[in-house]
C-alpha cells in the first residue's frame, strides 16, 4: 500500500478499518434525560480545570440509536455535569458506556467521546419509559419515567440538545507519558426535534469501581425530558492545551 493511501484510510486495520471516517447521521435518535442535583464536593473531584462548577447538577442520559450511517443499530448512556468555560454554560461528558465497538473506537479516536464498553437499554414496560445500564453482569443505573405525560416545548427540547459539550482528550507517548491532553469543544447544531415529552421520573445509582456512577449521588430530581429527534453530530475543537 502506497504511504498516501495510508494516511487517507481513517484507522486500522488498514484493509478493514474498525470505522469510516463519517459524517454520521442519527435518525430516530431517541434520548432519556434526567438532571438531577448532586453532592458539590464529589462532583468538584471530577471536572477538570478551567472548567468551573456553577452549580452541582448532573445529567444521566440513556441514548437509543437505531439507525447510524457507518456505525450501525446501538445505545448508549452516561453521565454529564454542568460546567462553565470562561463564560459560556456547558456540559462536561464525564464517563459514555456503550454497545457497539465501532461508535466506541470511533467517538475515542475521532473525537474525545470518554467511552467504554457496557450494557445500556431503553424501552417502554407498559406505561413506563425505561433506562437501564449494566457493567459487565451488575446493573450501575436504573431511571424510569412516566410514558410520555406531558409534552415538553420543542425549543426546551432543542435547547437542552444543544448545550456544548465540553471533553477531554487524553493520549499517551509509547513511553507513557502525555502526547495529547487537551480539553475539547462540542456541539450539535444539525438537530430535527421529531418529538419531546416530560412527566415524573426518578433515577436509581448502584455503586461500581469501574463504573463509578454512583460517587455522585442523587440528591434531587430536577428536570426530565424524552426526545425523539435525527441530527448530525459536530466536529470537536480544541479549547485547551494542558501541556502548552
Amino acid at each position: 500500500m502506497r504511504a498516501e493511501d495510508v494516511v487517507r484510510v481513517p484507522t486500522t486495520p488498514l484493509d478493514a478499518p474498525a470505522f469510516p471516517m463519517g459524517p454520521y447521521r442519527f435518525t430516530d435518535r431517541e434520548y432519556l434525560n434526567i438532571t438531577y442535583r448532586t453532592d458539590p464536593e464529589a462532583l468538584e473531584r471530577v471536572v477538570p480545570q478551567p472548567l468551573r462548577v456553577v452549580e452541582p447538577l448532573v445529567r444521566f442520559e440513556v441514548m437509543r440509536m437505531p439507525d447510524v450511517t457507518g456505525l450501525g443499530d446501538y445505545t448508549e448512556s452516561g453521565q454529564l455535569a454542568v460546567v462553565d468555560y470562561e463564560g459560556e454554560l456547558g456540559e462536561y461528558s464525564l464517563s459514555m458506556y456503550v454497545d457497539n465497538f465501532p461508535a466506541i473506537a470511533s467517538g475515542r479516536e475521532i473525537g474525545a467521546f470518554p467511552k467504554k464498553l457496557g450494557q445500556p437499554r431503553l424501552y417502554v414496560d407498559h406505561d413506563t419509559l425505561v433506562g437501564t445500564l449494566d457493567y459487565g453482569s451488575l446493573p450501575v443505573a436504573r431511571a424510569t419515567m412516566g410514558y410520555k405525560h406531558a409534552p415538553l416545548a420543542t425549543e426546551k427540547a432543542r435547547d437542552e440538545l444543544t448545550r456544548p459539550t465540553f471533553m477531554l482528550k487524553k493520549l499517551p507517548h509509547y513511553d507513557g507519558s502525555p502526547r495529547i491532553c487537551e480539553l475539547v469543544r462540542s456541539q450539535i447544531s444539525d438537530l430535527a426535534v421529531k418529538g419531546s415529552w416530560s412527566g415524573p421520573a426518578r433515577l436509581q445509582l448502584f455503586a461500581h469501581a469501574l463504573a463509578p456512577l454512583a460517587d455522585l449521588p442523587v440528591l434531587e430530581v430536577v428536570s426530565v425530558s424524552h426526545i425523539l429527534t435525527d441530527l448530525t453530530l459536530g466536529r470537536a475543537r480544541v479549547v485547551h492545551d494542558y501541556l502548552a
